[in-house]
């Protein structure tokens, strides 16, 4: 298999294990959530993280970033690591699943328009397109995961802020990963995080004290897995894309939230579910297929010229 076409392969890999991984955070949140605050719980999750990344750096022997890279892992480890998990945690306890998975998915929208603004993404139409059809989805399932249920203003404004934070890290991470490795880049972010999340601990230490085990362990498993690995791939995948395409991924998470919470948690989902999951997947792989020119170019690893708002 040529390079370009294995490195498409293995980028597509990458970038399928992130989404996975971050739709089953949905639901270990939901259960660590009845045990540990917002802050607590992003704290302990971003410690699980880093100790889990610190690890691998050890063994892969991993130095320090160059001094051109921490510019955007500080930025996305403020914004995406931390602010964005607290304000996440803090505003699914406020509104319901469904409006929350509303919200947030505006952030693949403002990461189309940051990365065309300040990374000199291009915005074919397949792109606007695939967005449209997953966004639109995105609706379908919020609205019929929202019927009946209770939300404050004061939720859904902080799962706007979540999708702010989260748009703004991926653009930050990306000019990054032109300096420093996946791995480099998700440890340090991750560390910054912790760092930004530290005036929780008293909170995290007095609830861990009571806390079941199972609560424990979600929180663990949400710092290994959906943290440690799958912000891992995540980077690995978007040094290989561009921000708009990666952005465009994660509309298949509420698809596969409601197939999980459906096998885990036995919440059956309505046909209008149905019908929203599908119009997900199906924006999603109208975004990911194959474009023409420049844009093919770019996606597949090319070198093009970053842009510095």
């Amino acid at each position: 298999m040529n390079s370009a076409p294995r490195q498409q392969l293995l980028a597509t890999a990458a970038a399928v294990v992130s989404v996975v991984l971050w739709a089953s955070a949905f639901v270990a949140i939901r259960t660590a959530g009845d045990a540990y605050s917002p802050g607590a719980l992003a704290l302990g999750r971003l410690v699980a993280g880093a100790v889990a990344l610190g690890v691998i750096c050890a063994v892969r022997r991993e130095g320090l970033p160059p001094r051109s890279a921490w510019r955007g892992i500080g930025l996305s480890g403020v914004l995406w690591f931390g602010f964005y998990m607290v304000v996440l945690n803090w505003g699914e306890q406020q509104v319901d699943a469904g409006t929350a998975a509303l919200v947030v998915n505006v952030g693949p929208l403002l990461i189309a328009l940051l990365g065309a603004r300040l990374l000199g993404d291009p915005m074919p139409p397949r792109l606007l397109a695939g967005m449209a059809v997953s966004f639109a989805g995105a609706v379908t399932v919020g609205l019929s995961m929202s019927a009946g249920g209770g939300s404050s203003v004061f939720g859904v404004v902080l799962c706007l802020l979540a999708a702010v934070a989260y748009a703004g890290g991926v653009v930050a991470q990306k000019p990054a990963l032109g300096h420093g490795s996946a791995l480099q880049v998700t440890t340090y972010g991750c560390l910054v995080g912790a760092v930004v999340c530290l005036p929780f601990t008293g909170q995290l230490v007095r609830e861990a004290a009571h806390a079941p085990v199972s609560a424990t362990l979600d929180m663990v498993y949400l710092g290994v897995f959906p943290t440690a690995l799958a912000f891992t791939t995540w980077a690995y995948a978007l040094a290989r894309t561009t921000a708009s395409r990666m952005g465009a991924t994660t509309y298949a998470v509420p698809a596969l939230v409601v197939l999980m919470s459906w096998l885990a948690l036995g919440e059956v989902p309505g046909l209008l579910t149905l019908v929203g999951g599908a119009l997900c997947l199906a924006g999603v792989a109208v975004s990911r297929s194959r474009m023409r020119g420049r844009t093919r170019r770019v996606a597949a690893g090319e070198p093009r010229p970053e842009k510095v708002g």
